[in-house]
């Protein structure tokens, strides 16, 4: 006769209760999703503390907003042109006003807010400088732009360590001392989402905005993400969505709960597995630490339509400056290209690009805007232009370039050009400086 320690039977029962009562481990794969809480709009609050807690609306032309001296704001409801929103504080958002929206729609919603212009040489100081403070804590990143990173924290052994009961508690105190660490190099603050995947770790790191911090594992799916609209898996953009609302299915539960057979015969083979794993929580993607640009470019939107013949000099000063914007970009980040391109957007919306590739590889500004203007010489220029843009692509680095004797430039081009001139020949282009 056995007693109760000596009962197999009871021993395999209390073993597994001991099991299912013991936390379960932190999982293998543990990767964080950073994004900056309404960064451009942080970046200017920073520089003006006076508007926190007010609507601010960052958009529209800097010189024009380069007229209001600090402590005499320009109100949004003042603003008449055709400039979009690129980014506001929580407390504008709260009226509905969001990025991409056009400041005369957002002037209707919030005519009070203060319209405020972009400063992308500061966004960009301090992109960098977020990341230099992550990297310090984990140097696993994977760069996604100005604003977001993502973080692999699964070699970084602190993450795995529990914290009493917490199994994740090591990973919350990691991500919690990224969040100070970029605090402290930038004076903003981030959203954090930890969790298993790159897929779930960015919608977590929009749950709990502004400064938020959410884990998400396998065992969240119920409760905190089928619930989710299905725009919210990242990569269901506006089509795809209408599409499934269509269907009727507006939340990731209900995606899940398709089979992949139907998701398939809807969507096709590739986007309609690939959904079917999404709303399962699943993705394998690997943070990439390192990938080569494929091009380098800068744009401008005008505030009016330019024509041109009428406004060749404000042209050709912006496609000027376009042209030493993408020269520092490519010197800065250590590369150079042999494709340089253009993009006009006229004034019905129709985009032309054009390229050409040059013999030797590139980052001298006045280079690739002869190559330019080149290109620009093959576009009829018949209508107002509403956008101008410059981009070099085919890059190489510029420290792997063998020493090359400069090359000759060609002769100058015409700066003028009579009246009756085609039109294709009136966009100024910078001249030799020589």
């Amino acid at each position: 006769m056995h007693d109760a320690d000596g009962d197999p039977t009871r021993k395999s029962h209390d073993d597994r209760e001991a099991q299912a009562l013991a936390p379960s481990p932190a999982p293998a794969r543990l990767i964080a999703h950073l994004d900056m809480d309404a960064f451009y709009a942080s970046v200017e609050l920073l520089r003006r503390p006076e508007l926190r807690g007010r609507a601010v609306v960052v958009g529209g032309s800097r010189a024009r907003a380069a007229r209001f001296e600090d402590g005499h704001w320009p109100r949004l409801g003042d603003y008449a042109g055709r400039g979009v929103v690129t980014t506001a504080t929580y407390e504008a958002r709260a009226r509905g006003i969001h990025s991409g929206m056009g400041l005369m729609k957002a002037a209707a919603l919030a005519p009070d807010a203060v319209l405020l212009p972009a400063d992308f040489d500061e966004y960009r100081r301090l992109s960098r400088a977020f990341k230099e403070a992550v990297a310090e804590l984990a140097p696993a990143i994977e760069d996604r732009g100005i604003d977001e990173i993502y973080i692999d924290l699964s070699a970084v052994a602190r993450a795995h360590e529990p914290l009493g009961h917490d199994p994740l508690g090591g990973a919350r105190a990691l991500a919690q001392d990224i969040r100070n660490n970029v605090r402290t190099a930038t004076g903003l603050s981030c959203s954090i989402g930890l969790a298993p995947n790159k897929l779930l770790a960015k919608i977590g790191s929009d749950l709990d905005k502004p400064g938020g911090l959410t884990v998400l594992t396998a065992a969240d799916l119920p409760l905190r993400i089928w619930p989710l609209p299905v725009r919210r898996i990242n990569g269901i953009g506006p089509k795809a969505g209408t599409r499934l609302e269509q269907l009727g299915i507006q939340t990731i539960g209900e995606l899940a709960a398709c089979t992949p057979d139907w998701l398939v015969e809807h969507f096709g083979r590739t986007q309609g597995l690939w959904m079917h794993r999404s709303a399962h929580g699943l993705d394998d993607r690997p943070v990439v630490t390192h990938s080569d640009p494929v091009s380098m470019s800068r744009e401008t939107t005008f505030d009016r339509d330019l024509h041109p013949r009428h406004d060749r000099e404000q042209l050709g000063a912006l496609f000027t400056r376009l042209c030493e914007q993408v020269a520092a970009d490519l010197q800065r980040k250590g590369w150079v290209g042999r494709t340089i391109g253009i993009k006009l957007r006229f004034d019905d919306f129709r985009t032309v690009t054009r390229d050409l590739t040059i013999e030797l590889p590139t980052a001298d500004a006045a280079l690739i805007r002869r190559a330019g203007g080149l290109c620009l010489k093959r576009v009829s220029l018949n209508r107002r232009l509403r956008l101008l843009g410059v981009r070099v692509g085919t890059l190489s680095r510029a420290d792997a370039q063998p020493p090359r004797p400069r090359p000759k430039r060609p002769p100058p081009m015409p700066q003028t050009a009579p009246a009756d001139a085609p039109l294709t020949q009136t966009l100024p282009l910078f001249p030799d400086e020589s």
